[in-house]
């Protein structure tokens, strides 16, 4: 019998970390862990390395994995100096104070113009206005940054060796950034039509230039350099890791034509895509893909706390609520909740209220409002669907995931609010499996 040959996929996403063990030739999952991030909006990243190590260590260890990829929560600005410290903790994707940074690029460039040369209208998510923020409101650090990076690229050089000078291996040997084109597209300073950075708009951004992550091509690896606390062993191989919603299309398998609408905390609608998009308005953000495509991507803040706050409501779990909304016909009798519950992102109405419209005494009924939360939270992601279309991006069917995808009244009105074919992939760490599946590809390509 031939030997398991074992790879890994790490998901350090904003709660957690976790790490799966798979099989590269089955994908079969041999074997798991996880591990606590601490809450808030920003985070020091020594947090992300310590629960890394607890992850790994929950899963029984690597040192009989022979490939590794990290994907990771996009957006979030590391900034290291010279010798590869940590300036101030990092600034997460939900990071909200760089909201007037992201109006002054737009001001000083246009909407259109940034869109153009990096698909992205800034919004306060984005890496180039957290950026602009740090130049804005601490100079000092500012001034001292020598390097950016993102979650998983600052994953990714620790785990291959590099660190702050005097605390690990190899040293602060910033060259050795690496990060991947999915993860770039998401900074504001990256050009999908160049594949390259854009320096002018990193320099508009942070105040000078610094050293970037090298962009490694889909089908590029570079290997671990020392060992480290992770565990894993000298010239283990290394891929170029992903953005979460790239590796979670990795993991769920979408190809050419699929929409993944992933029903979470908030709500996410990305599509496989050959071409670009550019959207001067900035609803659909044009984001690369991690295989050499593009992902096209709709945020909605307003997703399964909908359920949960109905449910709440009705005095009920979200199963029970399940069960109350599929008891009423399509519609809801006339009911119709618009779920701004905490304001919206698409369309961009942050300080709209959620209502309830088309209330009689025959249609006010607990059936009725079930129903009608559920019609509303998906019809808040048709309309990214529809922003898609617009785009001339290719729809024909839509994979649901995340744990609002779990309800079975989602699942049964879903392609009727959508409007497409719906499948729902049984859940599983589907960004995990991504990086997973991504670690196994390289290491098919190496001699």
């Amino acid at each position: 019998m031939a030997e398991q040959v074992l790879v890994a996929g790490i998901d350090s996403s904003t709660q957690s970390c976790k790490i799966v063990i798979v099989d590269a030739v089955t994908g079969e999952v041999v074997r798991q862990g996880r591990a606590a991030h601490p809450d808030g909006t920003e985070v020091d990243p020594a947090h992300w390395w310590r629960a890394l190590a607890e992850a790994i260590a929950h899963a029984g260890g690597v040192s009989d994995v022979t490939a590794v990829s990290v994907g990771g929560q996009q957006h979030g600005m590391v900034v290291l100096d010279a010798d590869g410290e940590v300036i101030r903790p990092a600034l997460l994707w939900n990071d909200t104070r760089s909201a007037g940074a992201a109006q002054d690029l737009i001001t000083e460039f246009g909407a259109e113009v940034l869109a153009q040369r990096t698909g992205l209208v800034p919004v306060a998510s984005f890496t180039a206005t957290k950026l602009r923020w740090l130049r804005d409101a601490e100079p000092e650090a500012a001034a001292r940054v020598a390097a950016v990076a993102l979650p998983h690229d600052w994953l990714t050089w620790r785990l291959r060796g590099f660190g702050p000078r005097g605390s690990s291996p190899r040293g602060p040997e910033l060259e050795e950034l690496v990060t991947d084109r999915s993860d770039a597209s998401g900074t504001g300073y990256w050009d999908p039509a160049t594949d390259d950075y854009d320096r002018e708009l990193l320099v508009a951004a942070l105040g000078h230039d610094a050293v970037l992550p090298r962009v490694l091509r889909a089908d590029e690896s570079v290997r671990v350099t020392a060992t480290t606390d992770a565990g894993f062993n000298l010239g283990t191989m290394v891929a170029p890791g992903a953005g979460d919603n790239a590796a979670a299309a990795l993991g769920v398998g979408a190809g050419i034509g699929d929409a993944v609408v992933s029903i979470g905390t908030s709500g996410t609608v990305f599509a496989v895509s050959a071409e670009r998009t550019v959207d001067p308005s900035g609803t659909v953000a044009g984001f690369a893909s991690a295989d050499g495509a593009f992902l096209p991507l709709v945020a909605t803040l307003n997703a399964a706390r909908v359920l949960t706050v109905t449910a709440a409501l009705l005095g009920v779990d979200v199963d029970e609520l399940s069960t109350l909304a599929l008891a009423s016909e399509p519609g809801a009798g006339g009911l119709t909740l618009v779920p701004y519950f905490e304001g919206e992102r698409t369309p961009n109405l942050p300080d709209a209220t959620a209502s309830l419209t088309g209330m009689t005494l025959a249609s006010t009924t607990r059936e009725n409002l079930a129903r009608a939360a559920v019609e509303g939270m998906l019809g808040g992601l048709a309309a990214g669907l529809d922003a898609l279309r617009d785009l001339a991006v290719p729809l024909q069917r839509v994979l649901l995931i995340g744990g609002g995808a779990r309800s079975a009244a989602v699942q049964s009105i879903a392609p009727a609010v959508l409007g497409l074919p719906v499948e729902v992939p049984a859940p599983a760490e589907y960004v995990a499996l991504g990086a997973a599946r991504q670690a196994a590809a390289v290491l098919r390509r190496t001699p």
